[in-house]
């Protein structure tokens, strides 16, 4: 993450000198921008497990973070107004953790998508600075269970925000780098309800990557 995060400013500073040489024009309605990224996406979610009774157990459920690539289709509905959309998959561990102890459960694949509508200014300057809000989906697939456990997790909707800003650096290729906060809990169900956890994974997803503009 803190590689990700050093490319981040790198990239904003040196795309930045080259925005003011760059024949790029910022993208007006109709037109299409597809950005490929690399995506951190760090979560903290680390909830309580309780029995099916709900008596506290002293554990809590641990979600890691991970690194992927993703892909952003943005169409712009007027110059300063677009409709963005964001496919890519992350892997994540969950543990049990509390006290001495610390063991892997369940370890998952999930697809988020995440649809925004986005304002985008006019500011000239070979920039396109953007905010947005929508909706992200959670689609939890390819899980695997471990230790003796079986976890069961819910799919669901949350919400997102957004900012960020394409850069160009030519006539059809901009920097882009982006920030989205996203909203989701799911409900974990472990070893047949006899312990169960509202885990908020509520994800930063941080992204810089190349936006093609046509």
């Amino acid at each position: 993450m803190r590689v990700l995060a050093t490319g981040i400013i790198a990239a904003t500073l040196a795309a930045g000198a080259a925005a003011s040489a760059s024949d790029w024009v910022a993208p007006k309605a109709g037109d299409w921008l597809i950005s490929y990224r690399v995506s951190g996406v760090i979560t903290d979610a680390h909830d309580p497990i309780f029995t099916a009774a709900g008596g506290a157990t002293g554990l809590s459920a641990d979600v890691d973070s991970d690194v992927m690539p993703t892909l952003g289709f943005t169409y712009f509905l007027s110059d300063e107004f677009a409709i963005e959309a964001i496919l890519g998959a992350s892997h994540h561990e969950i543990r049990a953790q509390g006290g001495a102890t610390d063991v892997l459960v369940h370890d998952t694949w999930v697809l988020p998508p995440v649809v925004t509508l986005q304002y985008r200014p006019n500011v000239g300057g070979g920039i396109s600075p953007y905010i947005g809000a929508g909706i992200n989906a959670m689609l939890f697939f390819g899980g695997d269970d471990h230790n003796g456990f079986t976890v069961d997790l819910d799919n669901g909707i949350g919400w997102a925000l957004q900012a960020g800003a394409d850069i160009g650096v030519g006539e059809d290729w901009a920097i882009n780098i982006d920030v989205k906060k996203v909203w989701f809990s799911t409900d974990a169900s472990i070893n047949n309800g006899a312990l169960t956890s509202d885990v908020a994974i509520d994800p930063w997803v941080v992204s810089l990557g190349l936006s093609y503009k046509f």
